[in-house]
């Protein structure tokens, strides 16, 4: 197995296994058993359970923030793409195995005591607020707006992960709609 190989087998069990269980709950011997790859690979292309975790928040943000993008895309221009984030929210946390963002789980998990984990979630926060402000300014709207229409992604983002219910989007979307109609 080379190394890319082996590297995405690890990545794809880690990142699973912490999504499913939380980072706390998973040791890295439990990694190896699920990526078929040996402890002493592991190591080599991971020495700490922290360079782990970074790799997987690291893809994944890569990864969410692509198919955020390619969503709104397919929206026409302006206050639609705007709300085209409530939607995909909407189908993200419809997904069977939504356990909420990862990097909310992993800030509360690791935030405290692992501060490259804890940039690694400011840096993927930093760039949602980066994105959704340049959906804002393409609709014509004020920059003041984009905190706002954060907080109601994020907040539907955490009640949905309780909730269990899909429902936080929606009513994220009805306050980002009101918010944008009144500026």
């Amino acid at each position: 197995m080379d190394r890319a190989e082996a590297e995405a087998r690890l990545l794809d069990a880690a990142e699973a296994l912490f999504y499913e269980r939380g980072i706390q709950a998973v040791g890295m011997d439990q990694v190896r058993a699920a990526s078929g790859v040996s402890l002493k690979r592991l190591y080599q292309l991971y020495p700490s359970k922290s360079e782990l975790v970074l790799a997987c928040l690291e893809r994944r943000d890569r990864r969410w923030r692509a198919r955020l993008a390619e969503y709104a895309q397919s929206r026409p221009d302006g206050v639609e793409r705007v709300l085209a984030v409530y939607d995909w929210l909407y189908e993200w946390f419809s997904e069977p195995d939504f356990r909420g963002c990862a990097f909310i789980n992993s800030f509360g998990e690791l935030g405290a005591v692992d501060p490259a984990v804890a940039d690694a979630v400011r840096a993927h926060k930093g760039a949602f607020h980066d994105y959704m402000a340049g959906l804002v300014a393409a609709a014509g709207h004020s920059g003041q707006t984009v905190g706002t229409l954060v907080l109601l992604a994020e907040g539907a983002m955490t009640t949905a992960a309780i909730s269990g219910s899909p429902e936080a989007a929606r009513q994220a979307r009805l306050g980002a709609a009101q918010l944008l109609a009144n500026r």
